[in-house]
């Protein structure tokens, strides 16, 4: 199976490079599925109804959110009837919505996408993520309930995002991190035959501090004190993400390529 993952969607531009490109990526790569982190897509926060709808439309099957979930107050309505939209599991135990799903690619094969937030200065303590991941992959073995599974730590450290790639090697085909807007150059294949990168990267302009226009986060950084809301910076966006193959028989990683496609990072992707 041909699994694309694209990382944090940024505001305005990096909704408009998810619709201007994917859906050729989709047919150049050959793509089977595609699950798209669309947590920032709305002016920076959160994402709403309409925005999710765009996401899917131009070709992602499954969007991902995090953190930021519920920014958007329709969200915690849409989440409910829209069963394409996954929130973190670990969010809350009340939340609207569904953590992991089992979804079917064109051919029939199964997928399980789930998402979880780590607890590594996140500005809340969201329950334990490991305990979750152990029951959904357990759940879900790789090679029998599901062809293939992919695993979105949506978390601030680096080492929670790679303590979860481990914990999870060799039951998850895919464990990618997300949040943190910057892209890594760890993607590998873990012993045990999990497809692994610490962050996927943002699918936003990279002229920017994490997405945002540069002027305010600078005055912060320098002053201390804040003047102005944030905002996405609105140049042309580089789709920042993770390409990975899967064996349909195992369910394990057979291939993984980093992904940068488009503005200031055009470069990579499979061949």
């Amino acid at each position: 199976m041909r699994i694309l993952f694209l990382g944090d969607v940024m505001g305005r531009a990096g909704r408009a490079a998810v619709a201007e490109r994917l859906a050729g990526l989709r047919a150049e790569w050959r793509l089977d599925f595609v699950v798209v982190n669309g947590e920032n897509a709305s002016n920076g926060a959160g994402l709403t109804a309409k925005h999710a709808q765009g996401l899917l439309e131009a070709g992602a099957d499954v969007v991902t959110l995090g953190d930021h979930a519920f920014d958007q107050r329709e969200m915690l309505q849409f989440c409910e009837t829209e069963p394409r939209i996954i929130r973190p599991v670990n969010f809350a135990r009340d939340a609207p919505g569904r953590g992991a799903r089992v979804f079917s690619d064109a051919r029939g094969r199964k997928v399980l996408v789930a998402q979880v937030l780590g607890q590594v200065f996140m500005k809340r303590c969201f329950d334990e993520p490991f305990a979750h991941a152990e029951r959904i992959l357990k759940a879900h073995p790789l090679g029998g309930a599901v062809q293939a599974s992919l695993v979105d730590i949506h978390c601030e450290a680096t080492s929670e995002k790679m303590a979860m790639g481990h914990f999870c090697d060799g039951r998850a085909s895919v464990v990618v991190g997300t949040h943190t807007h910057v892209p890594t150059a760890d993607a590998v294949i873990l012993p045990g035959g999990t497809a692994y990168q610490s962050d996927a990267g943002m699918c936003g302009d990279y002229d920017s501090v994490i997405g945002m226009t540069k002027a305010e986060p600078l005055r912060r950084f320098v002053t201390g004190m804040a003047k102005a809301r944030f905002e996405p910076a609105a140049g042309e966006a580089t789709l920042s993400g993770l390409f990975v193959e899967t064996d349909d028989a195992s369910g394990k990683a057979v291939r993984v390529v980093p992904v940068r496609q488009g503005g200031r990072l055009a470069g990579s992707g499979p061949d």
